[in-house]
């Protein structure tokens, strides 16, 4: 079925055009928009990382929100702004330009339903940039419009007590926080057996405080097996935690979301 991972009760898609008109406080319903991307990660995950982390952490936030809750998801956006891994089969990438016209025209159909609170939960860290811009073009066309975007894994989570310090430090793709939650999202797309571990040289601490690279980079700049990490020591369990302490803290901003009063502005 169409709605995935996301509950069928929680599925915007799954109303009627009446049903919708008719829901009871509309400006400040949460609509969520998982948006991930179909890019290489390495020889032991699928394409679909971000795509399955996105709409996964979504439905296990949905699940567990408070019925008293207004919200309901959009269909995932799983095509994005992917140029960084061309050089590898299976990456499917629009342009920035492309992106950005598509989220705001997803926003401006929300808005024109009647809905104020669009909250964008983005997994592929190559995109926010381009969520940040879209969001503020909303924002300027309709001063009513609370749009929120935000990165999957910029919430409090469990991830960290599994990672050692080289992999918080410099891993960015397909290393081990990734391949813990898809052994726990989608376990039989995984392949241990083919994992293998790269990281970037480490930059001037005077460009950069942790050392990752602050430069303009492609994934193949990092070695041949689109690996930016250490994906070994991740295990389903670890996954599973990790899934848990996300969907918590999503269904806690879900409920701040639409509790929030922000204020409202004419347009210029």
């Amino acid at each position: 079925m169409l709605h995935g991972d996301i509950p069928p009760h929680r599925f915007l898609p799954y109303l009627s055009w009446t049903a919708i008109e008719a829901l009871p406080d509309r400006a400040n319903t949460v609509i969520v928009l998982a948006a991930g991307t179909i890019e290489q990660h390495g020889p032991h995950l699928p394409c679909a990382v971000d795509a399955l982390i996105a709409a996964g952490v979504v439905g296990a936030a949905l699940q567990r929100l408070d019925a008293a809750v207004p919200a309901y998801a959009l269909p995932p956006l799983t095509y994005g702004k992917s140029d960084e891994h061309t050089h590898f089969p299976g990456t499917l990438t629009t342009s920035g330009a492309t992106l950005q016209a598509l989220v705001e025209d997803i926003g401006e159909s929300v808005w024109r339903a009647g809905f104020r609170k669009l909250l964008i939960v983005n997994a592929h860290g190559g995109q926010p940039q381009v969520m940040d811009m879209a969001a503020r073009a909303l924002r300027l066309r309709h001063g009513d419009f609370v749009v929120v975007p935000h990165f999957t894994w910029r919430v409090p989570n469990v991830a960290h007590r599994y990672l050692d310090e080289r992999e918080r430090r410099l891993a960015m793709h397909a290393g081990h926080a990734e391949t813990a939650l898809i052994l726990a999202l989608a376990p039989e797309t995984v392949h241990m057996d083919r994992a293998v571990a790269h990281y970037p040289r480490e930059f001037p601490r005077s460009l950069s405080p942790d050392g990752r690279p602050t430069a303009a980079w492609v994934a193949r700049d990092f070695g041949p097996s689109g690996v930016i990490g250490d994906p070994h020591p991740a295990t389903r369990e670890q996954g599973l935690a990790i899934l848990d302490s996300l969907a918590d803290s999503w269904a806690a901003a879900i409920t701040d979301l639409h509790r929030l009063d922000w204020p409202a502005r004419e347009v210029d």
